[in-house]
């Protein structure tokens, strides 16, 4: 009877969510073309109530696979495949998104969830076209992740009455670390919520309607998934670095760069919304950038669930990857298509005035974000597109993405330490270094000490001088917020929030990651050691002493653990052999994580043997180890940088002080008109405009 209601409630949910979405559909373009004829519309036939309709199929449809899954119901293909008798109750509830029908499941669930949230915010403008094709665009993409679980990607299908007594469990790599609960539905809510602006931008395109209300919202909505995105790389990087035993945690591995192309065009957009809103500038940039965006997120969709590449991090043998690209094509061909519609009749009349501007720099900003996610995307797609046509199979390695990374790394951080400092429109170069004279000298002192204190190489000192700049630079700017808000008697949080203030915290995150993330790859250093019982060995000014083996057996798991003192404090590299997997025994590495640095320690060989990978120490001792080692300085404060970038995010969604009481009241004018573009843009006042 249980497993025949799992399966039940399973089917019955996303059933219910897949015949909601149509129907909203429908029922959306049925009542937009009723109003626009100026028939009633029967308040009985609103789409909009279908909304918390397909969120409860598909909460129904998750409830009945976590119930699976934890009650370990193996007549359902999918528990049989991921999940057993001995797995912990975490994993067993993770187990939902470890494999290719689960993941969709979640995928689904957070698409419904971010359109039941568009259907209640907007609730009171029901009317409004813009909305409503927002709200048909958002079913319909509802419709197409529900329908792969009603075809190919079926989560609920059942196995002979039976046949599985014991399931395979999850991979061994989904149940070694709890960060697994938290990377994929963050990194799956950050690529699901850049289906709001996407659908706000065909929207605003059907209707011919590039209204700054909703453009404002675009950026609102994109500001929440670009957040959301930015937590799930950084906890994606961690959970790299303490599970895969390699000591590092960026790999420019597919699907990697999968995630990291949308994130990209997704911080373009972020930044150069703000010359629309302000200026009314870069419309159709704009509007690029978030059709982009989304289509990128079902570009990674693709790559990760098509089956065509081989990664730790993708899901294999699938048969959705015809699906998927032809949703990609669908995407890309329906929001440029509208953009090439649109045409020249909602580019901006107006340009740049001067480069040495706040808006000048933002255009070089999205030059060097989107120009590098083309050089990642090339860099992704080349070796698919090689192999498909020359039938050889072909690598683009970390050099290539390196040779353009770093020197853009360094143009972001000099952007971000003048950017602050500039003012609208143009600004003076005498005022512009009165305003980064002190950044600027932080840079410069931040060098010499460096070198002084014995680092050397430009790369890392340059590095160190401009993440010091862009630091102090920020730093500035808090810094007269806050002194503004204790002049006209308003609460220091005022100085924290918003747009401005909470892009300086995400602009501070990200000189600590870069300080992190400098450190460590530049100073890092690797080595094997020969430990024997009790003898101390010294390594990178830390001691090593070994200090026997013990073997750990849980009804989950089998692991022989190396016992390392390292510094006096105990840790225990593993090799480890997981219930209920039929894979080989897994390197289950040890992290001495500081402020300082992190010591890394995996296990290489031992006197038997190899144990993971090829055997680099040989002939050791019947009481030895070979023990790997990483030390990487100052690695940890890339955690730290990712934390306050979050943080940053939060602090900029939540609105700020206004700084104008006034806001365009039409949509702006699909015209040439400079004066009458400028006025309903809002970028400047009737005064101004007379005074020009």
């Amino acid at each position: 009877m249980s497993t025949d209601l799992n399966a039940a409630l399973g089917e019955v949910g996303v059933w219910l969510a897949f015949i909601g979405a149509i129907v909203a559909m429908v029922l959306l373009v049925a009542s937009y073309l009723r109003r626009r004829r100026g028939r009633p519309v029967d308040p009985r036939l609103d789409g909009w109530l279908l909304a918390p309709v397909v969120l409860g199929g598909l909460l129904l449809a998750t409830v009945a696979m976590e119930r699976a899954l934890v009650t370990h119901d193996f007549s359902l293909v999918y528990v049989a495949d991921n999940n057993s008798t001995h797995t912990p109750l975490i994993y067993s509830i993770t187990g939902m998104w470890s494999a290719l029908a689960g993941s969709i499941l979640l995928w689904g669930l957070a698409l419904a969830g971010f359109t039941s949230v568009l259907a209640w915010r907007y609730r009171h403008e029901k009317d409004d076209p813009v909305v409503t094709w927002a709200m048909v665009v958002m079913f319909g993409v509802c419709a197409f992740f529900i329908g792969l679980m009603v075809g190919p990607a079926n989560p609920f299908l059942t196995v002979p009455a039976g046949t599985v007594v014991q399931g395979a469990g999850p991979n061994a790599l989904l149940q070694d670390n709890p960060l697994v609960a938290a990377h994929p539905p963050m990194l799956y809510l950050g690529f699901v919520g850049f289906t709001v602006p996407f659908a706000f931008t065909v929207g605003m395109l059907v209707t011919g309607r590039i209204e700054q209300r909703w453009q404002v919202e675009t950026r609102r909505w994109t500001l929440v998934a670009w957040t959301f995105l930015t937590m799930g790389i950084v906890l994606g990087a961690w959970w790299s670095y303490q599970v895969l035993g390699w000591g590092g945690f960026w790999g420019w591995d597919p699907v990697e760069n999968a995630a990291l192309m949308p994130w990209l065009c997704g911080t373009a957009y972020l930044h150069s919304v703000l010359v629309q809103e302000r200026r009314g500038l870069m419309r159709v940039w704009n509007l690029s950038l978030s059709v982009a965006t989304f289509a990128l997120t079902i570009l990674g969709t693709f790559l990760t669930r098509s089956g065509v590449i081989q990664s730790v991090h993708a899901f294999s043998d699938s048969t959705l990857g015809p699906v998927l690209i032809g949703f990609f094509l669908l995407v890309a061909v329906l929001g440029f298509g509208l953009i090439a519609w649109r045409g020249d009749r909602i580019r901006a009349p107006t340009g740049i005035d001067a480069a040495l501007s706040r808006e000048g720099f933002f255009v070089l900003n999205n030059l060097l974000f989107v120009g590098f996610a083309f050089v990642v995307l090339i860099g992704t797609l080349f070796p698919l597109l090689y192999q498909a046509l020359q039938g050889q199979p072909v690598t683009v390695g970390a050099p290539y993405f390196n040779t353009v990374a770093v020197p853009v790394g360094f143009a972001l951080l000099f952007l971000m330490a003048i950017a602050p400092a500039l003012s609208w429109r143009k600004v003076d170069g005498r005022v512009l270094w009165q305003r980064v004279k002190i950044p600027a000298w932080a840079g410069a002192i931040t060098i010499a000490a460096c070198a002084m204190g014995g680092i050397r190489g430009f790369v890392p000192l340059l590095a160190f001088g401009m993440a010091a700049f862009a630091g102090a630079s920020a730093l500035r700017t808090l810094l007269m917020a806050a002194w503004n808000a204790h002049r006209q008697h308003r609460s220091a949080w005022s100085a924290l929030v918003g747009r401005t203030n909470g892009g300086m915290v995400v602009h501070l995150g990200v000189v600590v990651i870069a300080v992190g993330l400098t450190a460590a790859t530049s100073f890092a250093h690797r080595g094997e050691l020969a430990l024997r019982k009790g003898q101390p060995r010294t390594f990178d000014g830390h001691t090593f002493v070994f200090e026997g083996v013990r073997h750990v057996s849980t009804p989950s798991r089998d692991a022989t653990e190396w016992l390392v003192r390292v510094d006096g404090s105990l840790f225990a590299p593993a090799v480890t052999q997981f219930n209920g997997q039929s894979s080989e025994a897994v390197g289950t590495p040890a992290i001495d994580s500081g402020f300082r640095d992190d010591v890394y320690l995996t296990i290489n060989a031992t006197p038997t043997g190899p144990t993971t990978g090829a055997q680099t120490l040989p002939n050791l001792p019947a009481d030895a180890v070979g023990l790997g080692v990483v030390v990487e300085p100052l690695l940890a404060w890339m955690w730290v940088g990712g934390i306050v970038v979050g943080i940053g995010g939060v602090l900029a969604i939540v609105p700020g002080r206004r700084r104008r009481a006034t806001e365009p009241v039409s949509a702006l004018p699909l015209s040439g008109d400079r004066d009458a573009f400028v006025l309903a843009s809002g970028s400047k006042t009737a005064a101004e405009v007379g005074a020009r």
